[in-house]
Order: structure tokens, then sequence, then C-alpha cells
């Protein structure tokens, strides 16, 4: 779809605040947790996936024409920046700081996203590993049939190299064909009698375009990130709750504004959708990769998953006994059934590293699952994968652009050992918020470069014409390159907010306006010597667009031709990202991304997060991890 038709992007980020936080300054209400922990809000700082645009089939010069006045209704940038003053605060921390926030009375969406700690995407990850393990397909096609889905999500599907795949837990009463659960169901789950809207557990799926693997990195729910005007900086469970939240009051509002009875069905519906928008741009602002498929799981597919393999193994360090989460196991190794798992995986209180601990947990326990499935006993045991079947099915939604058929035959030949588990670096566990909350903080660098290296030199997607992603740029002077943005698209604005952000990444700014052709279908940079380090880095940060040599420009000439669809920084009038984090001078490079570690948020604690890295963790080793 061209960018004028495309839904707005939200600036994702969280509104709610931390535990430390006064009584009227809270995340609303319905952000709780499971039983026993305290309230989390969330945060992601940064800037959205730039994965590489196809060859343009319009290459060369590109024809000058316009100016600045001439860009298709030019619109200002909008660059979102945390405040400090309460005055200077984001509109609605301002507003839930005076206490005015009412909840509104529609109901909860029986999709919603919970709160409780792991609510685990591995009913999700059971159904990668069903589709890729040597599931017949038929077995497949029915799978594929029977799931529920959700559309409108402005997802990714970018020529990235990779299958990005977001993850997210759901705390919900029904099932996700919006069955309600069972009495005794719900009280398997131990979670409480209210549903949450947190979304504690979130897992970012990586597999290279070639299927030989699947790494599943794990996002602390307590990372501290730039939530954009709306939220503030936030922590990242919250991005999907608070937004559901304001994006619920504002429609009961307006119902009420014009005297009508408001549709709660609806308005639960946009807010839900709103809530996962939200957090897909917030989980691609901070990591530097476009999403390109969301999933959903229940709360029951966990305990569901778990039973129909018979169970699953896990080793202690330890013995345990948290009443909270009712953990309560001996040391060593022990097979776990469905209840007992959820309360291993949601135990986070009473460990050495508390949630970075609880994440280990979650990692090792999936990565036994997987084992066990991907193992040939299960997978010829037509009893068991009627079981999974049915688990995945009741319990897991997706986003209704996934093609389950397409996925098997690209990880047909995927093995345990090839699926591993990991986590965000983050540069301390122990920071704190702009309210005093304690919080994780990252450095939006270091988190693009990790997830760059999880495709290595090959499937970047990389051509002779454009820079390698590890590839590294000299460094050079961006003042000494006039650069010309000419919008060759139909979105408005697009090349004056482009524009403004070059001239803000130090270069300087000739031509802006529209280019004399309309329908160019890609985006390129243009320049006469292709190795030109400012044209390169150029092109890096406006989202990995193609360098292509244009003999007709002299030295120090650099042309940015802006196709309808571009992806880039300044691509919607609300998007925050900048183009300060790219490769060049003073960078630690982070082709993907457009943050820099000047745009990490809260204030970093006494623990160096680099001691806390945990080794990645493979579904293909002889037996569980032992873990605390």
């Amino acid at each position: 779809m061209s960018e004028s038709d495309r839904p707005s992007r939200p600036s994702g980020s969280q509104g709610g605040r931390g535990r430390h936080a006064r009584p009227d300054d809270r995340t609303p209400r319905r952000i709780r947790e499971a039983p026993g922990e305290t309230s989390a809000t969330p945060a992601t700082p940064g800037t959205p996936g730039t994965p590489r645009l196809p060859r343009s089939s319009r290459r060369g010069t590109p024809r000058r024409a316009g100016d600045r006045t001439g860009d298709r209704a030019a619109v200002p940038a909008s660059v979102g920046a945390a405040a400090s003053s309460p005055a200077d605060r984001p509109r609605r921390a301002r507003r839930r700081a005076a206490g005015t926030a009412k909840r509104s009375s529609g109901p909860h969406d029986h999709r919603q996203l919970g709160s409780t700690p792991v609510k685990v995407v591995l009913s999700v990850l059971a159904v990668i590993l069903l589709v890729g393990g040597g599931y017949a397909y038929s077995a497949v096609g029915r799978l594929s049939g029977n799931l529920a889905t959700t559309g409108g999500l402005d997802l990714g599907n970018q020529a990235d190299g990779a299958t990005d795949i977001l993850l997210v837990g759901i705390d919900s009463r029904t099932d996700a064909k919006g069955n309600p659960l069972s009495q005794d169901e719900i009280d398997m789950l131990r979670a409480g009698e209210e549903e949450t809207t947190s979304t504690d557990t979130m897992i970012l799926i990586r597999i290279p375009n070639d299927g030989s693997s699947a790494t599943a990195v794990s996002l602390p729910r307590d990372t501290y990130v730039n939530g954009g005007e709306e939220l503030g900086n936030v922590k990242l469970n919250s991005v999907y709750g608070s937004t559901k939240f304001y994006r619920e009051q504002e429609l009961t509002e307006k119902a009420a504004a014009a005297g009508e009875t408001p549709d709660e069905a609806r308005i639960s519906s946009e807010a839900v959708q709103a809530g996962r928008e939200a957090l897909v741009s917030s989980i691609a602002n901070l990591t530097g990769i476009s999403v390109d498929h969301y999933a959903e799981v229940g709360l029951l597919g966990f305990v569901l998953l778990t039973d129909a393999v018979g169970g699953v193994d896990v080793c202690l360090n330890n013995p345990v006994d948290e009443p909270l989460s009712g953990a309560k196991f001996p040391a060593g190794r022990q097979t776990l059934d469905g209840r007992d798992a959820l309360s291993f995986v949601r135990q986070r209180h009473d460990l050495p590293r508390g949630d970075l601990d609880r994440i280990t947990r979650q990692q090792a326990y999936l990565a036994s699952l997987a084992n066990k499935i991907l193992s040939a006993r299960t997978l010829s045991d037509p009893g068991q994968l009627g079981k999974l079947n049915d688990a995945v099915s009741r319990s897991v939604t997706i986003d209704s652009g996934w093609d389950i058929m397409g996925l098997a035959t690209q990880m047909q030949n995927l093995s345990g050992g090839n699926v591993t588990f990991q986590t965000i670096p983050v540069t301390s566990i122990d920071g704190t918020g702009d309210y005093g909350e304690s919080v994780v903080t990252v450095n939006p660098d270091q988190v693009h470069a990790f997830f760059r290296t999880l495709l290595g030199d090959d499937g970047s997607g990389a051509t002779e014409t454009s820079a390698a992603p590890e590839e590294e740029i000299p460094d050079y002077d961006p003042a000494e390159s006039t650069v010309s943005v000419l919008n060759a698209g139909n979105v408005d604005g697009l090349a004056t907010r482009v524009g403004d952000l070059v001239a803000g990444a130090g270069f300087t700014v000739g031509e802006v306006g529209n280019h004399t052709e309309t329908g160019v279908s890609e985006s390129q940079v243009n320049v006469a010597d292709a190795s030109d380090p400012a044209a390169r880095d150029l092109a890096r940060k406006l989202g990995g667009l193609e360098v292509v040599e244009d003999a007709s420009l002299a030295p120090g000439q650099i042309s940015v031709t802006l196709s309808g669809t571009y992806d880039g920084p300044g691509d919607t009038a609300d998007d925050t990202r900048t183009l300060s984090g790219s490769d060049g001078p003073g960078t630690t490079g982070t082709t993907g991304g457009t943050t820099s570690s000047e745009d990490a948020v809260g204030t970093p604690g006494t623990t160096d997060g680099t001691t806390d890295r945990q080794a990645p963790i493979s579904a293909g080793t002889d037996g569980p991890m032992c873990v605390n």
C-alpha cells in the first residue's frame, strides 16, 4: 500500500509508572501482573527496523524538480524527545499525574495481552517447530485452518534476509476462539481473578531466509525506552496496555461528546488493535528489526502444550519454595506437568538476577520443550501431534498475513541443535526511570548490532552497489556533502521530513522537493562514486537504501530519491526516528537502526550489564540445562 494509505505507526512506548511511583502516577488499573507481582511499565527506544528495499527498476540519474514548498503538501517532521520537567511531560503523563484519567467501561477484548510472567510464547514457538520439524503437510494444513487470526497490523515483510516473528503472551479468561475458560482451568493457571494488559513475555524469533536456524531473543519486560509524545519514557511491557487504555478512553469520550451510546465491542476491538500496533512499533524501534509476523499466545496454551508432550524436563541448581508463583521444587532434574511448569517459568522473586533469571528459566524450559517436540518420537506419534494441534489452535492468534505452508517449507530441515535462545544486551538491571521506578537500561546501538550478528554476512540482502551490513565506513565530515532530497511518491511532505532529518545529521541540504516523475518503484541514493562514505552511511541511515552511481553528479553531491514505498526515518508525520545512530563518525555501527547511545533513556544502575549476559541456550543438548 502507499505511504498515505498506511496506518500511522504508533510512537511505541509506555505510559505506566513503576512500583516506586506515586499512587496517582501509576499505569492504568488494568495493567497489573500475576498475583504477588508488582506493577510494571514498558518502554522502547529508538527506531524501527531498516531492511533493504528491492532493487530499483529505475536506476540512474534522478531528475530534479520542485523546491521545498512543492513537496506534495509538506508536513514538518515530528521528532519526539523525552521531557524532564512536569510542564514538558508527555500529554498522557501530565493527565495521569493530575489524576484525571478515568477508566473506560468497555469490556476486555478476549485476545488482550497479559502480564503473568511467561504467558509463554511457547505455543507459538511450537507452531514454528511443528511446521518446520517434519510435521506432515496435511497436519500443517489442518493447523493453519484452525488458527485464530487478526488483521490490520502494519507489519514489515521486508527483504532484510530473515523472517522476524514477534511472540507475545496473553492473560485471557477465554481461548483464542473467544470461548470462556472453565473455572477449573482458571484455577489451574493461578492467574488471579482479574485480566491484565501488561506484556511481560516478549520474544522476537529471527529465522534466516534459508530456514537453517531459529533464534528466539527475549526482551526483558522492564526494558526502558522512549515511547514518544503520547507515553513518554516507559517500560516495554506497558506499551500495549497503556495504548489500549487511552484509545478506549478517547473513543468513549468521543462517543459521549456526540451524544451517542458507546459501542463497547467496537471500542474494545479498536483499542486492542492500537495496543498491538504500538507494541510492534516499539519493539521494531528497540531492535532495529522490522517485525514481519505477530502472534499472541494464551496462558492456557502453555499448560496444554506441556501436557500434550507428556511433560517437560527441567533442572534446578537449588531447591525453591516461592509462594507468590507457586514454585516449590527440589534441586536437580525433574519432569514437570503443565501446571507446575507454569509456576517454574513465572517465578522471579528470590532469584539472584530477578527477571533475567526468570528469562533464563523460560529459555531453558522452551529449549527442553523444543527438543522434545522435534524428537522423532513426538513427530511420529499421531496422538501427541493431535494434542499439540488442539493446544495450538485453542490458544494461539496470529496475524492474517502468515503463510503457514510456506513457513513449513522454509523450515523443513530445522533440528533442535539449530534452535537457540538468547536475550538482548543490557547496560544495567538496576537502572532508574524518570519517576524513580526500577528499570532495565539498554544501549540502542548495542541492541541493533546484536540483531545484525544473528544473520552474519550471508543473508543480508546486500548487493555490489550497497554497503554490506558489517562493512566499516571511514570517517567523513557530513557537512562537506550537499544532499538533495526528492519525493517521487505520493506521500505528502516526505521530502521535507527526510530533508530535515538529513540536516539534523549534519549534512548540507540542497534541493528539497518533488521529483519530476512519480511512480518510481524504489528509493535510492545517487552519487558519483558508490564508494563515497557519506553516501553509503546516509543510505544506511535511511533504512538500507541502494547506492547507485550517477556520473552527472559532482564530487560531494548526493541525491536521495524517495519512492512511495519508502519505509525509513521520516516516512510518516508521526515518525520519531532520527539519523543519529547508523554507521558514521562517532557511532558504534548500527546498520539497521536509527538510534544511538545518545537515545538511551533512564539512568543506568551500579551493575554492569555485560556481566549478566547468559550464553545462548540450545534446544539440541542432551538433557535440560540446570538453572537458578
